[in-house]
């Protein structure tokens, strides 16, 4: 996918999906485990309270837990983690667990990079953009909390980027949009 900001075209990349869903029901993870066992599902709630189960198409990990809350990730857009939520209630199905109505999926965060091809000057940019953070020591990229729209940045000289905190997709654009414009108003490119 891409925009068009003034005349430069940036290509944006969805990276990862995370998503919640509540399947109303109470699941009884060790008889899920066991059930799933075979196809690869982990259990060990000394380690972690949830199951984790994962999908090779569309590429999905499932954090499952015995409140019948699960969290979808590593999909690259809402329609894929539907798709995977289609693919579990089956196999879920196919191992005895009915569900009252079909449950929802809720997108929580997206996670999307991004090129703007021109070079951020980030020492210049910590002290230009309200809610940066930029200690090179310890990280190359400089964090950008962006007010609106709400998103979350991370800034690399090379002007590559990412961007998190975003329910939609309209969201990412219009948040890398923002930042772009308000990096070449504050003369912050090199």
């Amino acid at each position: 996918m891409a925009i068009h900001l003034a005349v430069e075209e940036i290509e944006v990349k969805v990276q990862n999906t995370v998503s919640s869903i509540d399947l109303g029901t109470e699941l009884d993870l060790k008889y899920i485990a066991k059930k799933l066992k075979a196809e690869g599902a982990d259990y060990n709630p000394s380690k972690f309270p949830g199951l984790i189960y994962k999908l090779k198409k569309p590429k999905a990990a499932f954090l499952i837990f015995g409140t019948g809350k699960l969290v979808c990730t590593g999909t690259q857009s809402e329609r894929d983690a539907n798709y995977a939520l289609e693919r579990i209630i089956k196999k879920l199905g196919k191992i005895g667990i009915k569900l009252k109505s079909p449950p929802k999926l809720k997108v929580e965060n997206i996670v999307a990079s991004a090129d703007i091809k021109r070079q951020i000057h980030l020492e210049k940019a910590i002290l230009k953009l309200e809610g940066a953070n930029y200690e090179p020591e310890q990280f190359p990229g400089l964090i950008y909390r962006q007010k609106k729209p709400k998103a979350t940045f991370l800034l690399f000289r090379t002007g590559k980027l990412v961007c998190t905190g975003t329910k939609k997709l309209e969201e990412i654009y219009k948040a890398i949009y923002e930042v772009r414009r308000k990096l070449m108003e504050e003369g912050l490119f090199l």
